[in-house]
């Protein structure tokens, strides 16, 4: 798992889904009056939006949000100038596909929520479908952000971790400048947290899950038993055999 943090652009910065597609197409048929040609040219943007979101995703997932913009366009089969067309500056992409993670990760963990009765086997089928979508190598960075905070701070954005006595307390650290209400970035992770939250505390009350986990530690079992390997069989066997061992630290020895 390979997170590079970075300065991330302002939410103003997105360009809205499908925008990209409409002005690229206009722009290469302005001024010839050629109307038949419109419609093949915005069906072309769009599946080259396509081809670089589904780019993006790979080459994040496999070797971080550093991985430059030439390497995604290398994957997408465009040149890097296609891919600066629709997305002005790393940082857009970035949070393009940061922000769709997110919302796939949530979405996940609703889902967990409200088919599950036990508070356990939600937790697990969360952890086990969020793990096997891989979308826990493309969390956005402030997300994993963990560090030792001052002791009596109150401000972290889930429960705290001791790390061990007098050391300070784990614990993940938002970022100051993205957490801002009109940042859909922002917004996604803190309905995450929320919805995770819950799967924790559901858990942790019903004595299925130890007493000192928390939100934090749970987001980095998704990014961490997701591993990147070449061999797509090998990585399923991989992440299975992981996530077992995992979910076993999670759950409560009072269970025995």
């Amino acid at each position: 798992m390979h997170v590079q943090d970075s300065r991330w652009t302002s939410a103003s910065a997105i360009a809205p889904v499908g925008a990209g597609a409409g002005t690229l197409s206009a722009a290469a048929a302005g001024g010839r009056g050629d109307g038949p040609r419109r419609a093949p040219l915005r069906v072309d943007a769009q599946r080259n939006l396509e081809h670089v979101l589904r780019a993006a995703r790979e080459v994040f997932g496999e070797l971080g949000y550093g991985a430059p913009m030439e390497d995604v366009a290398r994957r997408a089969r465009v040149g890097v100038g296609t891919v600066y067309r629709r997305f002005p500056s790393k940082d857009v992409l970035v949070r393009r596909i940061a922000e769709e993670e997110t919302s796939r990760l949530t979405d996940q963990a609703r889902a967990a929520l409200g088919q599950e009765d036990e508070p356990w086997s939600a937790l697990s089928r969360f952890l086990r479908t969020s793990v096997a979508s891989g979308a826990g190598r493309l969390l956005p960075p402030q997300v994993l952000r963990v560090g030792v905070a001052e002791e009596g701070r109150d401000d972290a954005r889930v429960p705290q971790q001791r790390i061990q006595p007098g050391a300070g307390e784990l614990r993940l650290v938002p970022d100051q400048a993205a957490v801002a209400p009109v940042d859909p970035v922002a917004a996604g992770t803190a309905a995450l947290l929320d919805v995770v939250g819950q799967l924790v505390e559901r858990a942790r009350a019903a004595g299925e899950l130890r007493a000192d986990v928390s939100v934090s530690d749970v987001l980095l079992v998704i990014a961490t038993a997701a591993p990147s390997l070449p061999d797509a069989a090998q990585q399923a066997a991989a992440s299975a055999r992981l996530l077992d061992i995992l979910l076993e630290g999670l759950r409560s020895r009072a269970r025995e």
